[in-house]
């Protein structure tokens, strides 16, 4: 079974150009679409999109469940299910790491574990790539006291600023998915 999955694949990619030639700054790396993302943890699965708005005191309940801040009144999110029933909800959250932006998928399974993790885009100079490797410490977690750096989380030499911002993407995540979830009541099979 597929559940625990990350692409190291897109990690790899070369970070400088054969001539030794810094690599391109501004743009940053893109790594795989969002399309192309669902396309990899949803394999036969009918996926939809939806979109939420939440109140001031739903995204209060989100910043106190994460920890972390919460800036964003409108959420994106994809809901995959096969003959029926609920596979996986995807988010994508782009948020800064130290001055640039970098972009993931996270996969949150029926049972609100991270399912899986992509990383989509980074703007930061690619040495502040974690290795694939990292990621894989996110997998499996729910929102509580583990997920966090020097908890669960081991923190990235020389990375320490998109770890710590990765980190605090996952929480976010989990805590508006839970707040999502009490939303929609749990009618429409949102968490089930």
């Amino acid at each position: 079974m597929r559940t625990l999955l990350l692409s190291v694949c897109l990690i790899l990619s070369p970070a400088a150009p054969a001539s030794g030639a810094p690599a391109a700054p501004a743009a940053g790396k893109v790594f795989m679409s969002v399309d192309e993302a669902l396309a990899l943890a949803f394999p036969e699965c009918d996926v939809a999109q939806h979109t939420a708005y939440l109140t001031r005191d739903e995204r209060a309940r989100a910043k106190k469940l994460a920890g972390v801040a919460v800036p964003q009144a409108v959420v994106r999110y994809y809901v995959a299910k096969k003959e029926g029933h609920l596979v996986g909800t995807a988010y994508v959250e782009a948020h800064k790491v130290r001055t640039m932006k970098e972009t993931v998928l996270i996969v949150v399974d029926p049972e609100s574990r991270i399912q899986r993790f992509e990383l989509l885009s980074f703007a930061e100079p690619p040495e502040y790539i974690p290795r694939g490797s990292w990621y894989h410490q996110l997998l499996g977690h729910r929102l509580d006291d583990g997920l966090n750096l020097d908890r669960d989380i081991r923190g990235v030499a020389g990375a320490t600023l998109t770890a710590r911002a990765t980190t605090r993407s996952a929480r976010r995540v989990l805590a508006l998915h839970e707040v999502l979830g009490a939303k929609a009541g749990h009618r429409a099979g949102f968490l089930r």
